[in-house]
């Protein structure tokens, strides 16, 4: 089994009159690399696509719709892909101003960081979410964990899916820490750095007697070619 997990591309943070958004489309950019990783993960060589699964938020179903359209695969809408959701009344403020209080937000002590920002979901209820949804998901394709070790090792059909999950930078690295058994931090966006319209693999290795995830490609971005921004 596999799981190619990618991030969205770039996102249209404000209107044209600098407006923060809260569930942003993506920028002219974001759509020419949605478009190319498209290419990418449907190439003649590229392995086959069992399924295409993506988050709620606006920026990832645009992401997901050209791989849909090359694959000929409906993609699977899941709430729990989606990120860490924002305060409401972020939606429509300046931009300017979501900056300072992002910037401000980057100060506080680590316990103050679970608490996610005032008015929004707090990291607690964003990982138990995230992991809770995964866990499931991978239960619906016959996964589970290890009946003897299974803090360590999974159970994994020889005939699991490859599934392509298009989510977002907070989402993508939650699910990687808990598939690889790192312990959660309330940071996990500057652990798992990872860029727009980038492929991270984890695969379904067996071993002992179980399989473990192992991470096969991290935020590639190769078949972008000079389309990657960080911002």
């Amino acid at each position: 089994m596999e799981l190619v997990l990618v991030r969205h591309g770039q996102p249209a943070w404000a209107d044209p009159a600098g407006r923060a958004r809260n569930d942003p489309g993506l920028t002219p950019l974001g759509r020419r690399q949605a478009a190319v990783l498209a290419q990418r993960l449907t190439a003649p060589a590229a392995p086959p696509i069992n399924g295409l699964v993506a988050s709620t938020a606006v920026r990832a179903r645009e992401t997901a719709a050209p791989i849909a359209a090359a694959s000929g695969l409906e993609p699977e809408v899941h709430t729990w892909l989606t990120e860490i959701q924002l305060p409401p009344e972020w939606e429509g403020t300046p931009e300017e101003d979501v900056g300072r209080t992002l910037a401000d937000l980057r100060l506080r002590e680590r316990d103050e960081w679970w608490d996610g920002a005032p008015g929004g979901e707090s990291f607690h209820d964003f990982h138990a979410r995230v992991t809770g949804g995964v866990d499931g998901f991978l239960a619906d394709h016959g996964v589970g964990r290890h009946p003897v070790e299974p803090e360590h090792l999974w159970m994994v059909p020889e005939d699991a899916p490859r599934l392509v999950v298009v989510a977002h930078a907070g989402t993508n690295s939650v699910l990687l820490g808990h598939l690889l058994g790192v312990e959660p931090q309330p940071w996990e966006w500057e652990r798992f750095a990872t860029d727009h319209a980038s492929v991270t693999v984890l695969r379904a290795v067996p071993i002992a007697g179980g399989h473990i995830w192992s991470l096969q490609y991290f935020s590639d971005v190769a078949h972008l070619d000079g389309l990657t921004v960080t911002a």
